[in-house]
């Protein structure tokens, strides 16, 4: 499992499987967020199995789905709406980290200047400057 930390209440993971729930939860993580598509790629576990899983340990899940590079207003805001929301750290996944980070930087959780979200990200491994036109 490779979890990146991007602050201390908010991380991004590449795909995570359901037997990773107990150790989410003993990182102190109180939601989940999978930024994927259900049935996306082969072997992919389904939602329903990871939300099972993520209750199971007492963890809150939440589905927003985005695919083809697309990031819709209704998903970014959905994130935000997560993000703000949750009393607790929150741990993102998605095939790789880059949507999930992605959605993190165009949401503005935390109401940053564009630089130190950028910044963030890159700091987590993600080079997102080619999102910097897009970002107010």
């Amino acid at each position: 499992m490779d979890i990146r930390q991007v602050t201390p209440e908010f991380a991004v993971a590449p795909q995570i499987q359901p037997t990773d729930f107990s150790a989410i939860a003993a990182q102190g993580f109180v939601a989940v967020m999978c930024n994927r598509p259900d049935g996306e790629e082969d072997g992919q576990p389904s939602v329903e199995e990871m939300r099972d899983a993520a209750e199971a340990n007492g963890i809150a899940f939440h589905h927003i789905p985005v695919a083809g590079g697309q990031f819709p207003d209704a998903a970014i805001a959905a994130f935000r709406a997560v993000r703000r929301g949750t009393d607790g750290p929150v741990l993102a996944y998605c095939r790789t980290g880059t949507r999930s980070i992605t959605l993190d930087t165009l949401a503005n959780p935390d109401d940053i200047a564009p630089a130190e979200r950028l910044q963030r990200a890159s700091d987590a491994g993600y080079d997102l400057t080619n999102l910097s036109n897009k970002l107010a």
